[in-house]
């Protein structure tokens, strides 16, 4: 298999980046109304593609919010069966001013491709496509396989869940695989094994009934900016951690042992400051970066905003003040008791000279992946075939909330095989994905099915 691949990838390189550019000039962004058609046209994009790579079953399927491609080649029912996960829907690229280059018109510089969706999810989730492709192109595909990729896991994943619940015969599988995390280095392989969980929070605060004058009325009225900006203080104590009642019950600890072996991982700390412009790092007292990106949860404010913030000057007492707040959680944290406790809290510490609204988002379990089992053995020798070392373990502090539920669901694993890096600048301007990690996907992938299906023997 090894020259057939490397012969196929070499014969098709060019189209393959050419189609994957072609699928980044969509502007599929679930949160934004405005691009309802569009993420039909990801869908549809992705039906052809599927296709063309050898599968025999491809649906759009239509949810109460964006579609759901559905896909599957079975081969022989006696075989195993591997569902890839993945997600067409991309980030909002704003602020749009400090992109370099257009976000939806992906561009090449120095081998890197720069275009909103790059990495986060459609190149990774792209590889999936090309290698299946592949396998069925030369006769290669050792198992079954089947497609489940979403177009809203960027705004919460609200209609996956139903749909997995309500088709679990046909989305029966042995192991799942996703391509939506990222590796050390191009040259440290590795498998992430961890997830953290999330909860999502907007809180809108009102005090007088419109906007007032700053001088008629300072001083003597709340102010819900002032108020909110207190509130939100309060949420952390002298040490960043988070201080709220409860928050930490549940957490999981990790052993000297486990500290031991996540801090063992290559780690530059003058790298990673460097890498986002920042002369000290910050964080819970007592951990490591590595530490508390991982395997500490988090509380994070994600916007903030009230009265005027246009140009010049308007002395305004503001009538409303919003914010968008974050959790990541670890194992054994639940986010519904997350998410009560957090509500409760706001609301007791917000002063009765305000109204207080909050509305839960979304969020999600956190999640581990076991290192014992055939799955993970698949992956490890898949990398060490093709980056000729042995992958590295590592946890990813990010968040997909849907693999608890499909293990929850489907009672099975799933391995998290990605190829990005965390400097892609996933979620922010400039977002990009290597093509020699585009590559190597592809090349990998077939590694894990070939060795998966003889290990399952």
């Amino acid at each position: 298999m090894e020259k057939q691949l490397q012969n196929f990838i070499q014969e098709n390189k060019q189209r393959f980046l050419n189609e994957l550019f072609d699928f980044l000039r969509i502007p599929s962004v679930s949160a934004n109304p405005e691009n309802t058609q569009d993420m039909l046209n990801a869908a549809q994009f992705l039906q052809d593609k599927l296709k063309i790579a050898g599968c025999d079953i491809v649906e759009i399927i239509q949810t109460e919010g964006h579609p759901i491609v559905y896909a599957e080649k079975i081969i022989d029912v006696n075989l195993p069966t591997v569902l890839v996960y993945g997600h067409y829907d991309v980030q909002p690229a704003e602020p749009l001013e400090l992109w370099k280059t257009p976000p939806f018109e992906p561009t090449v510089i120095n081998d890197i491709i720069y275009a909103r969706g790059a990495d986060d999810d459609k190149g990774q989730m792209f590889t999936q496509v090309k290698a299946l492709e592949f396998m069925t192109t030369t006769n290669n595909l050792p198992c079954n396989i089947k497609f489940l990729i979403e177009g809203e896991e960027e705004a919460g994943s609200s209609n996956i869940g139903t749909f997995v619940k309500q088709n679990k015969e046909k989305l029966k599988a042995d192991v799942i695989i996703a391509s939506d995390t990222s590796m050390i280095a191009n040259d440290v392989p590795s498998i992430n094994v961890g997830l953290r969980g999330l909860c999502y929070f907007q809180i809108e605060l009102t005090g007088p009934d419109r906007d007032l004058h700053s001088g008629v009325y300072g001083g003597g009225v709340p102010n819900p900016a002032n108020i909110l900006c207190k509130m939100l203080n309060s949420l952390f104590d002298e040490n960043n951690k988070v201080n709220i009642p409860g928050f930490y019950d549940d957490v999981y600890n990790l052993t000297e042992k486990e500290r031991e072996a996540l801090n063992s991982a290559p780690f530059s700390l003058e790298d990673y400051k460097d890498e986002i412009s920042i002369k000290n790092i910050y964080g819970e007292k007592g951990y490591t970066t590595e530490e508390r990106t991982t395997a500490r949860p988090a509380l994070d404010i994600n916007g903030i905003w009230s009265g005027y913030t246009g140009e010049g000057a308007k002395t305004v007492i503001p009538s409303k003040a919003y914010a968008k707040i974050s959790t990541r959680l670890v194992p054994f944290q639940n986010p519904q008791i997350i998410k009560d406790i957090i509500i409760n809290h706001l609301k007791n510490i917000a002063p009765d000279s305000v109204h207080i609204d909050v509305e839960y988002l979304h969020g999600g379990d956190a999640y581990m992946s076991p290192t014992d089992g055939i799955e993970f053995q698949a992956a490890s020798m898949a990398f060490e075939k093709t980056f000729n070392k042995k992958p590295i373990p590592t946890r990813s502090g990010g968040s997909i909330p849907i693999v608890a539920l499909f293990e929850k669901e489907l009672g099975v694993k799933t391995i998290l095989m990605g190829w990005g890096l965390e400097s892609d600048a996933i979620h922010s301007p400039n977002e990009h994905f290597g093509i020699f990690n585009f590559i190597k996907g592809i090349e990998t992938i077939p590694y894990f099915f070939k060795y998966y299906t003889e290990l399952k023997k």
